[in-house]
């Protein structure tokens, strides 16, 4: 049986209501002259005082480097700009990221910057000194990647050519130091390969130690890592290829492995572990300079294991271990404190929570508990013996921002308002900036003492509240359900502005639905929600529905999905497209559902295994069998398809097309490193097998986000016209 409640939430301030003399949204305003996106502060850097913080400033004479009190918001002076540099060395530099060395008496230039994949870059860097006004560049030819500032003496660490550098400024000579074996594209000394930065979710591969005597690396081998080729057509005659090592799930991973380099010696030292892994997914030091912990993981990624390194020996031993019934997923949340003690993370009682530990990796105290998440970590200020950290205590739906003591006592929620509350924290945690929004109110970024005090107002957004008003908006409204299972099913629901009792419209329900994602919150979106607005506008109910395996429910809730994603994600969705057949202004008949990326998978189940409640569906770059997804993100939540075959292909689109009666529309982007466009071919071919009829369009040399140019708005008007057709 399938029940239901609704809960409207309704905020004060709440910016927009539906006006039946407002205007319209169209799709021009949301992703052509995206009217509806909300300002916020970006690339604010406390400095080492904790008072101040920097920004740079775009002016139409280039960038400029700002300093910022917490406490006023106003300048306090300039730092440097392009043309004070062009004034003073004759050279133009204009950066788009910047590092300050130590003592802050120099700043590190990143200039030209060119992305790599989804996280990395390489840039041209430059040196620039405050004092006198000297302006260095590194010592190689071409970009580098990765430049970083030794803690304590003026050296920079960098990786070229997949092997890493450290140049010395005090040097007449400028020396560089070479190291790291790197000599080809099989090898990367310093930054991790493809599938490390994509699912590990880091990119730079080397760490000095805290007194810059050592620099720990990466040391990676990808040889045995299959080969993958993509077609780029560009612009000229012949198309060319790009070619990258990607593991998928079962295929060989790249042999990593951590070294430690001497800076004073240039000495290097591979740390030998002593127990099988597969992945290395951290490293960092702890306040010793001589104290390095590695993270390692199996290759099922249900045992983490931290080893305690002594720099000077390479020497390893064993400082924790944590197992998980499913698997376990990787996080910065470790800190060590002056004490040798440090801070974890665990969802070892079945839900994220706060733990202090010994300096011999045993449990000192369980610092949050509950039937909740700790979502963030933001720090603990060891002097007030405090730790601040977002949860989803009161709603998973909801962020809230709290402190804690470290005894366990003396808790305190410093947000105030209802929704998605984050924080930013100033260096000592004398400031936080706070950047709320909810669904019905655009972002507000204020400034707070440690205590939670409002001091000021960052960003209000208050013309985009005032253009708001302005428009004629249906409201979001949450509501809740139980699957046939008994679950209880967070989703929302958005109905044309011109809503009529006693008839009935069809609806289009979004979903993305994968491990520990949520698309369920009370949070502001100034794009798919205004594009809904618009569906809304002609007559359609949107609705979204977090299934099974979606987060901010704990462990278990999340990990009910283990070894055969899909199958309850989809029923689901299925039992959620039932129940809002039984409604009585849903018509039954004209259901539809899109998504994109596992989104798209999920559509694509939604259109066979789900054809008797969905007659339309959009998948945009899906992946339609995980054999095709790489190996950390698909084994971490199916094991190998050697072990599990069966997993991965029960609940594959591939296997299902003959049950498809619906109308179908196949998007992706030919160059998307991420789900290959291969995940889409192998469904056409699926399809056509099948003798079944659908439509197709390939975005040449776009990526896994399909944008650039108008791209994204011909996405867009070609699903709003497909839904018209067929919804």
């Amino acid at each position: 049986m399938i029940r239901t409640t609704f809960s409207v939430l309704m905020l004060v301030g709440m910016c927009f209501q539906a006006s039946a003399q407002g205007k319209k949204v169209t799709l021009e305003d949301v992703w052509k002259r995206y009217e509806f996106a909300a300002r916020s502060t970006s690339a604010l850097n406390s400095m080492n005082d904790g008072l101040h913080y920097t920004a740079i400033t775009k002016t139409d004479n280039g960038p400029t480097l700002e300093k910022f009190s917490y406490k006023t918001g106003e300048s306090v002076g300039l730092i440097i700009s392009a043309n004070v540099i062009e004034e003073q060395t004759g050279k133009r530099v204009n950066f788009v990221d910047y590092e300050f060395s130590p003592n802050e008496d120099k700043v590190l230039l990143a200039t030209d910057q060119e992305s790599i994949y989804r996280h990395s870059s390489k840039s041209r860097y430059y040196v620039y000194d405050l004092k006198n006004g000297k302006l260095d560049s590194l010592a190689t030819e071409g970009k580098q990647q990765l430049a970083t500032f030794s803690p304590t003496r003026n050296q920079v660490a960098f990786v070229k050519d997949n092997r890493l550098h450290i140049q010395d400024f005090d040097s007449g000579s400028r020396e560089l130091i070479s190291f790291g074996k790197g000599e080809d594209d099989a090898f990367i000394a310093g930054a991790v390969d493809w599938v490390y930065e994509e699912e590990f979710s880091f990119h730079k591969g080397f760490e000095w130690s805290p007194d810059g005597d050592y620099i720990a690396y990466y040391q990676t081998d990808e040889r045995e890592v299959p080969q993958f080729t993509m077609d780029i057509y560009g612009k000229g005659l012949y198309p060319s290829e790009d070619e990258f090592k990607y593991p998928k799930a079962g295929e060989p991973n790249s042999d990593v492995s951590i070294h430690l380099f001497d800076v004073k010696k240039k000495a290097d030292t591979k740390v030998e572990l002593t127990n099988d892994y597969e992945y290395i997914p951290r490293i960092k030091w702890t306040t010793e300079d001589d104290e390095l912990v590695i993270y390692s993981m199996n290759r099922l990624q249900n045992q983490l294991t931290l080893w305690k390194v002594d720099a000077k020996s390479a020497g390893a031993n064993v400082l924790y271990q944590e197992n998980a019934p499913a698997y376990l997923e990787i996080n910065d949340n470790l800190r060590f404190l002056k004490d040798g003690s440090f801070i974890w993370t665990s969802e070892r009682d079945g839900f994220m929570h706060i733990y202090h530990m010994g300096k011999d990796g045993s449990i000192k105290k369980q610092i949050t508990k509950g039937n909740w998440d700790v979502t963030e970590f933001y720090g603990f200020d060891e002097d007030g013996k405090t730790f601040y950290y977002q949860a989803a205590e009161e709603s998973p739906m909801e962020r809230a921002v709290y402190s804690i003591k470290l005894n366990g006592s003396g808790k305190k929620k410093l947000s105030t308002q209802k929704g998605w509350n984050d924080a930013e924290f100033s260096n000592g945690f004398k400031f936080y900036i706070n950047t709320y929004s909810s669904k019905d109110v655009p972002t507000l970024e204020t400034l707070h003492n440690s205590k939670g005090e409002v001091l000021r107002t960052i960003t209000d957004n208050a013309a985009l509240k005032t253009k708001l008003r302005s428009y004629d908006i249906a409201q979001k409204n949450f509501f809740k359900f139980e699957n046939e299972e008994g679950t209880e099913l967070n989703g929302w629901m958005i109905k044309p502005q011109n809503f009529e009792e006693g008839k009935k419209y069809p609806v289009l329900m979004f979903v993305y639905g994968g491990p520990g994602s949520q698309t369920v919150k009370n949070q502001y979106d100034g794009f798919n929600h205004f594009y809904y607005q618009s569906l809304a506008n002609q007559g359609y109910i949107i609705v979204s529905v977090d299934n099974r395996g979606t987060g901010a429910r704990g462990r278990d809730f999340r990990t009910v999905t283990y070894k055969q994603l899909g199958k309850y994600e989809i029923e689901d969705q299925i039992s959620a497209a039932k129940y809002l057949g039984g409604l009585p202004y849903v018509d039954k008949g004209r259901i539809g559902i899109w998504g994109w990326s596992y989104g798209g998978y999920m559509s694509s189940l939604g259109l066979t295994k789900g054809a008797e409640v969905f007659t339309m569906a959009i998948a945009v770059a899906p992946v339609t069998n995980w054999r095709f997804y790489d190996s950390i993100y698909t084994e971490r939540y199916m094991d190998t398809p050697q072990n599990n075959g069966n997993g991965y292909d029960d609940n594959s689109p591939i296997n299902h097309v003959e049950k498809m009666r619906g109308k179908y529309l196949l998007v992706h982007g030919s160059a998307d490193d991420n789900v290959h466009v291969q995940n889409t071919m192998r469904m056409v071919s699926a399809l056509v097998a099948a003798d079944k009829q659908f439509d197709l369009f390939i975005y040449p040399d776009k990526n896994h986000g399909i944008y650039g140019g108008n791209t994204r708005f011909h996405l867009y008007k070609m699903m709003n016209d497909f839904i018209l057709e067929n919804l």
